[in-house]
């Protein structure tokens, strides 16, 4: 490895420091262009997806792993820098008490829609107004569990490349695709090709189990707290909802993706 493209941090005000603890802000990461990922296996994904920090911050106390070699060695063909820092300073920019002993800043992805290819997979993730980053994450890691094309963020959502929900996502940032849009610019898109939009409903919805589900097949879910509005569920090609046998009216958000995800598998497969 090149050690031009590698130095030591030992002091907490040192300005990369602070650069790094600045990408836990939205505001900063928008202005920055670049989001925080934590964790060997996490940055493993990336960098077998294609996908290589432009910078590694890594614990000068660490325990030897050749995945760990295979990331520094990607990092160094692809000219980024590595920097080597205190278990105490991590937790100063990650936040936690207990850090991962690897961190990488990486490249904001285009999240535009013309990025996605419809026809790539059967199943796609689509939530509307979601709020929490944790749930953000998790539908992530969902639509890769059921090989799905990836999520589709609908209006004001929680930002995915916040470290929670990069988090939270264990590593699915990096292999779903990912998309950010109004409903005024997803709806035409959708309806420009082919994709059957389902939502998760109590408007004149039917079982969810056995509906007659299509690929590829837009699953839809609303706010946590507030569902879905009104003309959204209207423009949806079904509507399905999911039995509440108990005093809840409404599964999680991230949940309902998954019930609904796993049935549509189901469904195509069958």
């Amino acid at each position: 490895m090149d050690r031009a493209n590698r130095r030591q941090i030992t002091g907490y005000s040192n300005p990369t420091v602070k650069f790094l603890k600045s990408l836990r802000d939205k505001k900063h990461r928008r202005r920055e262009g670049r989001f925080l990922a934590e964790g060997l296996r996490l940055l493993t994904d990336a960098r077998e997806n294609g996908r290589v920090p432009e910078m590694l911050v890594m614990a000068d106390k660490r325990d030897p792993h050749p995945l760990l070699d295979a990331l520094i060695a990607a990092v160094d063909v692809a000219g980024g820098e590595i920097v080597e820092t205190t278990p105490d300073i991590l937790s100063k920019i990650s936040g936690k008490d207990n850090p991962q002993a690897v961190a990488g800043v990486f490249a904001e992805f285009d999240t535009t829609l013309a990025t996605l290819d419809r026809s790539a997979a059967p199943i796609w993730l689509v939530a509307q107004a979601l709020r929490d980053p944790g749930n953000l994450g998790t539908m992530l890691r969902t639509g890769d569990a059921i090989g799905a094309g990836g999520l589709i963020l609908i209006d004001d959502c929680a930002d995915p490349f916040s470290v929670e929900a990069v988090r939270a996502s264990m590593g699915a940032v990096f292999t779903q695709g990912l998309a950010q849009a109004t409903w005024d610019e997803f709806l035409p898109w959708l309806r420009s090709g082919a994709g059957q939009l389902v939502a998760a409903s109590l408007r004149e919805a039917v079982p969810y189990r056995g509906a007659p589900y299509t690929a590829p097949c837009f699953v839809l879910v609303g706010n946590e707290s507030r569902g879905l509005p009104d003309n959204y569920e209207r423009a949806s090609d079904l509507r399905v909802t999911m039995p509440m046998k108990g005093r809840a009216d409404s599964l999680n958000a991230a949940v309902a993706a998954a019930v609904l995800g796993y049935e549509v598998l189901a469904s195509l497969k069958g």
